[in-house]
């Protein structure tokens, strides 16, 4: 015997369309970006636990990278991924100004007062977090652009779904 029980589908009952191809790259490569965000902040914890800070200091930052991160997640996951218009200007606005700016603001200044690759510290820590911010990177800027790829115009820019009841 069945022991899943089948119901009568009923003119109310609406099942939305899949997203296109570039919508559910995009929205893994959101989840990516927000993951390399998360292990970036794992590193720099350890980083500077190992360094000594102040570990008030470090709870705070934590405290207001996870709900940034969490936040970034539901929209992504609740809103963007179903096609909501605000949703992919508030990804694009906020991951692609401010959060690129994070991103290279540092091996930019590091760049522009050093410049001399030969005096790197090449250790396993620094791989791995430039690898990290590498991945970080390309997973936001591929993002925004399978965002607005033709397909994902039309997603993004079809009515909703009016319900009457």
């Amino acid at each position: 015997m069945n022991s899943t029980r089948h119901r009568d589908l009923t003119i109310h009952d609406v099942v939305l369309p899949e997203p296109p191809l570039a919508v559910r790259s995009a929205t893994t490569l959101w989840f990516a970006a927000i993951g390399a965000g998360v292990v970036e902040s794992v590193l720099g914890v350890l980083g500077a636990l190992a360094d000594g800070s102040s570990v008030f200091g470090l709870l705070l930052q934590i405290a207001f990278r996870a709900i940034v991160y969490g936040g970034l997640f539901v929209v992504v996951d609740r809103y963007f991924r179903h096609g909501v218009r605000w949703s992919r200007w508030l990804l694009t606005g906020l991951l692609g100004t401010v959060g690129i700016a994070s991103l290279v603001v540092g091996p930019i200044g590091w760049l522009l007062q050093n410049g001399d690759f030969g005096t790197l510290d090449w250790s396993a820590s620094f791989i791995a977090f430039a690898a990290v911010r590498c991945v970080h990177l390309t997973a936001v800027v591929t993002a925004i652009l399978l965002s607005f790829q033709p397909d994902a115009n039309r997603w993004f820019s079809r009515r909703p779904v009016r319900r009457t009841r």
